[in-house]
């Protein structure tokens, strides 16, 4: 490996009265390194820029600067034709760390084949990056990784009030990421490129509302978005909508637990998940919706079949009026083994102080995921790719509160769709995921072009994990593969016009 450094550019000072002590991360920087690897048993050589570039005001004032890793591969003759894929992470709050050393860049954590931390830290070769097919920079926004807010013209720190509009808000992130990107695509000449955004968890939301701001406000068309374990993305799925759309998540997880009768639990889950999505829309969510109107026979029978599927009893599920919250499932499912569920990935399992209660102690699938990916990270970037400064990392950065008003990123996403031909979405989810279940996943789409014009655009795939899918060995291939095929499957043929 080869290093090579260049610095630009005013550093950012901390909050410190001394000067003289104060960590300081520099606003626009980036370190160069060489590497080689293997991904699907081809051998790739690539560079990888670690640095900051600045968020800039219409006044041509920085105003943040946000850490990136860029990977480019070096044995491509041609960038024109090269994609390059955008990715942003969730949170909101979370840095980019997630997919970027388990997913799709050349490196993965080093885990147990479930995702389960194992020591030594750190990372190993990633052989089904999509580094092959795609070029690839992860983003930290503001307050994550070493992403941090700039002092003023007047060298004073920003309010936080004044932080909250700028950065922290539905729309406010995706203004100041639009700008970004563009000032990112511009310095590295990667606008004849191919491009894609994928966004994990809340990422999905910022990536949804990004494809329309960068289209009509930056003049930068796109060839595809990919949602990773996606949010609402603006799209309304209250009340019985809401409820109704768990139980096939339910399903998934007690059988994962053995915790269904003996007759479900026998079947393989993908035979499993029709039939259980099919009563789901077709008799659950009626029941729901009919209320205390709902005939006692019909919630009894109704209460039972929620109880087959869910792994929860039918006393219980009576006791909650047939509406199940995921807190309540999490905690209740294996209470008779003295075990909880996790959230995020229910797979994982957890131990409370007391079996009695509605909801679990902790998330035992984050805490687990924190433990191998906080050392790896940080040793990762100073030690291969020499990236070094005593600014603290942030997993999770303050970024709180955060304006949810005016979500409409869904819409945005749609009409991104409609007025660019060539624009593509795929959607990936886990079975056990209970934060961003896989049956809301399904229900964006079915609701992002209810038209049904663009559906031949729309694609899902669903994985036996959760949240971050990639975790789980088997997984990384096969949602790799699903990913490096969209992605090659959404670049036009040569001469291809983009109209309908």
């Amino acid at each position: 490996m080869l290093g090579l450094g260049l610095t630009l550019g005013p550093a950012l000072p901390a909050l410190a009265n001394n000067k003289t002590e104060a960590i300081s991360i520099d606003a626009d920087s980036v370190v160069v390194t060489e590497h080689r690897t293997q991904i699907n048993g081809q051998r790739i050589s690539y560079k990888a820029y670690t640095g900051t570039q600045p968020v800039w005001d219409d006044n041509g004032h920085p105003t943040a600067t946000l850490f990136y890793t860029y990977y480019q591969r070096t044995d491509i003759k041609d960038n024109s034709k090269r994609p390059l894929l955008i990715s942003f992470n969730g949170g909101p709050g979370s840095a980019s760390v997630w997919m970027h050393i388990a997913y799709t860049g050349p490196k993965a954590l080093i885990i147990d084949s479930e995702g389960y931390p194992i020591q030594p830290y750190g990372v190993k070769t990633n052989p089904y990056s999509v580094l092959d097919v795609a070029d690839i920079v992860f983003v930290n926004p503001v307050n994550t990784g070493y992403s941090r807010v700039l002092p003023g013209p007047d060298g004073k720190m920003p309010s936080r009030e004044q932080q909250q509009k700028m950065f922290f808000g539905v729309n406010a992130d995706v203004n100041y990421l639009a700008g970004w990107i563009n000032s990112f695509v511009t310095r590295y000449e990667r606008w004849p490129s191919p491009k894609f955004l994928i966004g994990e968890s809340y990422g999905t939301t910022r990536v949804a509302g990004l494809a329309l701001a960068l289209q009509n406000n930056q003049w930068m068309y796109l060839n595809g978005v990919i949602l990773v374990s996606p949010t609402d993305i603006g799209i309304e799925r209250q009340g019985p909508v809401k409820a109704a759309n768990r139980l096939p998540y339910f399903a998934a997880t007690a059988w994962y637990h053995q915790a269904l009768p003996a007759d479900l639990q026998q079947k393989d889950l993908y035979d499993i998940l029709p039939e259980v999505e099919n009563f789901t829309l077709n008799e659950y969510l009626p029941a729901l919706a009919r209320g205390n109107s709902l005939p006692a026979q019909d919630k009894q029978r109704i209460a039972e079949q929620v109880s087959r599927y869910s792994g929860i009893s039918v006393q219980n599920v009576l006791r909650s009026n047939l509406d199940i919250s995921t807190s309540y499932f999490w905690k209740e499912l294996l209470r008779d083994r003295g075990q909880t569920v996790g959230r995020l990935d229910s797979r994982y399992l957890g131990i409370d102080k007391n079996d009695v209660g509605a909801s679990p102690d902790y998330w035992a699938e984050l805490t687990s995921w924190l433990h191998s990916f906080t050392p790896a990270i940080n040793h990762y970037l100073r030690t291969e790719l020499n990236y070094k400064t005593d600014i603290k990392y942030n997993m999770f950065g303050n970024v709180h509160p955060w304006d949810r008003s005016n979500d409409n990123t869904g819409e945005n996403l749609r009409q991104a769709m409609a007025q660019n031909p060539y624009l593509r979405v795929l959607t990936q989810a886990g079975y056990y995921d209970g934060a961003t279940n896989y049956f809301d996943a399904k229900y964006n789409m079915w609701q992002l072009d209810p038209s049904g014009k663009m559906k031949d655009r729309l694609s899902f795939k669903g994985y036996r994990s959760g949240h971050m899918m990639y975790l789980r060995y088997e997984d990384l291939k096969k949602s790799n593969d699903d990913l490096r095929e969209f992605i090659l499957q959404s670049l036009p043929a040569a001469g291809q016009p983009a109209k309908y």
